[in-house]
């Protein structure tokens, strides 16, 4: 195993640690919501109809449980445009990403990110970030709390041929940032200790009682055109080519385009949503990314989902879900798993 440069060490003791406010709130739309929801193919009512969502006990529209990728994309963006300025976000993959909901966030909220670079490690040319992160709405009281590992080429040569093609392909969706930047250091150090998390009441499915580990869930399936890649890229802003652009997925080696990870994180969301009846019902949702979703210009992918009932606490009437996905022969996930909660 390649070991850490000394170079990376100095950078990782002059980043690591330090917290930051994202400048500006984010308002969460009710359009967006729906816009979201249909993006990543959440069917769950309570995303799109008021009276779902008061069936839940909200009254507003409920986000879906990886919403808080949009609030991530524009947060990341921040960081690199003025702290981790020696990366290029169209050539930044994620590795990691892990969701704590204390509760849900719903339309009309305005959403607070704390953001904190918990470690920056280097391996060979590749610089592992991981970024923690916690969103606060109106109240003041926490919605979710996260992280996220990156990796990054850093002072590596870049193929020129992927240069001009990038800059042709390339989104432009970054707003104008305040005049005073983006984002609002904080005192090092962890922050307000916080709270528990939210207990409100779930109406799910499955009945706790006759559920088993090893269980199997039924399994599901959803399909991915090129039409929804790039109508994902624009509602979520990501602006990274290689999921749109042939010619930006043969520069970096893959054999076509590819689906975003956090979209078909997205799917396996409402996999599991499906089954349990209550998207408020998942407590944590974590993924490692292995593999991708291969998409043709002129045929859908189906990608296939299956789950399994890891653990179950009679206590707290809680269990443990692993959940798979594969496309094209090719396993998705290197771990996925849900934690939730039943009624």
């Amino acid at each position: 195993m390649a070991q850490p440069e000394t170079t990376a060490v100095g950078r990782s003791t002059v980043l690591a640690g330090r917290r930051f406010q994202v400048r500006d709130h984010y308002e969460v739309g009710r359009e967006k919501v729906r816009e979201f929801a249909r993006a990543v193919q959440n069917h769950h009512g309570a995303h799109l109809r008021e009276p779902d969502a008061r069936k839940l006990g909200y009254e507003g529209l409920i986000a879906p449980p990886t919403f808080a990728s949009v609030i991530g994309m524009s947060s990341t963006r921040a960081l690199m445009d003025s702290v981790l300025t020696d990366y290029d976000l169209a050539q930044v993959l994620q590795t990691d990403q892990v969701f704590e909901l204390h509760r849900p966030i719903l339309a009309g909220d305005r959403i607070q990110t704390e953001l904190l670079i918990d470690s920056l490690r280097q391996f060979g040319d590749n610089d592992f970030i991981n970024v923690k992160f916690v969103l606060r709405n109106q109240r003041d009281e926490v919605a979710l709390v996260g992280s996220s590992t990156i990796v990054a080429r850093r002072g590596a040569e870049v193929d020129a041929n992927l240069v001009e093609a990038v800059d042709s392909i390339f989104m432009h969706v970054r707003p104008a940032d305040p005049v005073d930047g983006p984002l609002i250091e904080l005192p090092a150090g962890g922050g307000a200790p916080l709270p528990a998390r939210e207990t409100a009441l779930v109406h799910t499915l499955p009945a706790f009682e006759q559920l088993t580990p090893g269980a199997e869930l039924p399994a599901g399936t959803a399909q991915l055109t090129r039409g929804d890649l790039a109508n994902y890229a624009g509602v979520s802003g990501d602006p990274n080519p290689i999921h749109f652009s042939d010619r930006a997925a043969e520069l970096v080696g893959l054999p076509t385009v590819v689906a975003h990870g956090m979209l078909t994180m997205g799917l396996a969301a409402d996999y599991l949503t499906s089954w349990l009846g209550d998207p408020t019902a998942i407590l944590k949702f974590s993924v490692r990314f292995s593999g991708f979703v291969p998409v043709a210009a002129d045929a859908a992918t189906t990608v296939e989902f299956s789950g399994k009932v890891k653990s179950l606490d009679a206590g707290t009437r809680t269990g443990a879900i692993t959940l798979s996905g594969v496309a094209d022969g090719r396993k998705l996930f290197g771990r996925a798993l849900a934690e939730v909660r039943f009624a």
